[in-house]
Parts: C-alpha cells; structure tokens; sequence
C-alpha cells in the first residue's frame, strides 16, 4: 500500500480465554478474583512506545494470572496522561471517564459471579485509581490496587534496579527493562543514551512533564536490562499472594499473606 509502513506489534496483549475456561476456573475457587490492567498511551522518549504503560500493566497481569486462579481482563489502554500532552501521540481521557469504566467493569464482574477485583496500573498519572478503590471498598466492595509503592520497591531491591523509585519516574530502568524481558521487539535505538535526572518534580501537576524534560525521559535508562525486567516481574506476582488473601478472605483481613497460588 503506497505511504504505509511495517509497524511492530505487540501480542498477547488481550486474553484467550473461553467462557468455559473462566467457568471452569471459578469453580475451583473458594471467591472469585479478576485482575484488570489498566495502562495508558502516552510519549515515553523516543526509543520507548506509546503503549508502554499498557504493556508493562498487561506483563504484570499476566505474570499474576500464570501463577494464581484468577480471571484476566483485557487492558483499558487509555486513561489520564494530560501531564503528557505536549508530545505528539499522546491520548487521554478524563478522570470521570476512568473512573467510571473501572466502576462499571466491577459491576459487570459482580453481577456474573466476580465479586474481587483487582487494578494493575501501570501508570503513575491514574491518581483516580486510589479513589475508585477507596470508595468502593466502603461500600463493602471488594476491590485493591496493584502494585503499591511498597512492592515496587521490593521488586526494585531484588531486581537489581540501580535508580531509585524517585528519579526512576518515567521511561527509566524499570520500565526499559520490563519491556527488553517482555517486548524487545518494540525497543527503538537510543535508550542507551537517554539518561535524564529531574528529582524536584514539585510542581509536576501545573507544568506538565514538559516543565521537566524536553525529550520525554525522567530516568536512567541506560541501566534496563531483559534480566531486571524478569526478575521485577517475578517479584511482583510473590507480592499479589498478599492481596489475593485479602480479597478471598472471611473477614476482610489478610490473615495470612503467604503463598496463595494455585
């Protein structure tokens, strides 16, 4: 086709599951769980692509999934990414608009039998997120967000990753190196020398990333490795051990945050 290119494309992004597979699992199960990616399409630099946070969502989601019997979503692949809009690509709904999809997708799950589910961001722009938890697990709801700060520094320390969760803010070391474990293939030249430090980021909210950054990159990512992005990932699903005791438990508390695998 004239003026077309080839374009890399990223697989397994959407699950392959049939209604008797998700019956099946759900009968082996004490409280059903769901896992929902929920990503964004923004810049990040010019060596990573716009789908990055979906990517790195969908690879922890699926992590989790091979590991514990629960039921994965597709990803919502765009969300609140305005502090991005100066870069050409980048697409972004309202926080309203998140909110609500994440409220319906729940009530949908409910209504068929799912009554836990759980929100993988893979973007730090989703504030709304910790707000559609809040609420709804006032109203007896079961719902978490995933992963907390707390497990990203794990997985950090125990992945080797060099910068710290402050400097590393975007298109960095973790990221790269969850997408050379995960897609090496969407990988451009350039992240090699693409390292850039902006730790005082206080008025990120009013300025937008392009206050901080003209390339786009807040970060080291120079030091992302296919290794790292393995062993994050791996950390991460012992992490979700935790959450899915909580989810499925009686009373709402984690009474153990051992292994819960299948």
């Amino acid at each position: 086709m004239s003026g077309s290119q080839t374009r890399p494309v990223a697989h397994s992004l959407v699950p392959a599951d049939t209604t008797e597979d998700v019956r099946t699992r759900g009968a082996g199960v004490s409280r059903q769980v769901a896992v929902l990616p929920v990503g964004s399409f923004e810049q990040h630099g010019p060596f990573l692509p716009l789908a990055t946070d979906t990517l790195v969502a969908c690879a922890i989601a699926r992590e989790i999934a091979a590991a514990y019997p629960v039921h994965l979503l597709p990803p919502v692949t765009i969300a609140c990414s305005h502090e991005h809009s100066a870069w050409p690509g980048t697409v972004s709904i309202s926080s309203v608009t998140l909110h609500a999809v994440v409220r319906d997708i729940a009530a949908s799950l409910r209504r068929s039998g799912v009554d836990a589910l759980v929100l993988v961001n893979g973007h730090g722009g989703n504030y709304v997120l910790g707000n559609v938890v809040q609420e709804s697990s006032a109203r007896g709801e079961r719902m978490a967000l995933f992963p907390a700060p707390e497990d990203w520094e794990g997985a950090r320390e125990r992945a080797g990753v060099e910068t710290s969760l402050l400097t590393d803010m975007h298109a960095g070391e973790i990221e790269t190196s969850i997408l050379l474990h995960a897609h090496p293939e969407l990988i451009r030249p350039g992240y090699e020398t693409s390292d850039f430090v902006a730790d005082d980021r206080r008025h990120l909210l009013t300025l937008g990333m392009s206050g901080y950054t003209d390339s786009g990159v807040i970060g080291r990512p120079s030091l992302g490795s296919a290794e790292k992005g393995k062993r994050l990932l791996a950390s991460l699903a012992d992490s979700f051990g935790a959450y899915v005791s909580l989810l499925t438990s009686a009373d709402d508390s984690v009474a153990d945050t051992g292994d819960a695998r299948k």
